[in-house]
C-alpha cells in the first residue's frame, strides 16, 4: 500500500508561486511513473504533469513553461514547482501514480489563485 499527503497549497495573487509537495510512504518501490493532477470546482480531475523514473517528463499545454515537476528519489517525494500561476490554476492538487490508481488518492492541496 501507499500513502501520500500533499502540501504546500495556499493563496497566491495572479503571477505568484507556490511549490507542491507530494510524500510518499509506503511501496513506492511499485510505482515508475507520478503524476500531479487537480481538479477545479464543478470540472473533473485532470493530469498536469508526470515524470518517469527516468526523469522524463509531460505537461499539458495549459502549464507548459510554468510549472515543473521533479522527484527526489531519496526522501520518496515528488515536487510541483509552479509559476506565474493565473486564476484558472485554481484548484485542488493531487499526486497520484501515472497511470492513477484509486486507493492512493490523498487529500490534495487547495491552491487559490486571485486576480
Amino acid at each position: 500500500q501507499v500513502q501520500l499527503v500533499e502540501s504546500g497549497g495556499g493563496l497566491v495573487q495572479a503571477g505568484g508561486s507556490l511549490r507542491l509537495s507530494c510524500a510518499a510512504s509506503g511501496s513506492t518501490f511499485s510505482i515508475n511513473t507520478w503524476g500531479w493532477y487537480r481538479q477545479a470546482p464543478g470540472k473533473q480531475r485532470e493530469l498536469v504533469a508526470r515524470i518517469s523514473s527516468r526523469g522524463v517528463t509531460y505537461y499539458v499545454d495549459a502549464v507548459k513553461g510554468r510549472f515543473t515537476i521533479s522527484r527526489d528519489n531519496a526522501k520518496n517525494t515528488v515536487y510541483l514547482q509552479m509559476n506565474s500561476l493565473k486564476p484558472e490554476d485554481t484548484a485542488v492538487y493531487y499526486c497520484n501514480a501515472f497511470p492513477t490508481r484509486e486507493a492512493y488518492w490523498g487529500q490534495g492541496t487547495q491552491v487559490t489563485v486571485s486576480s
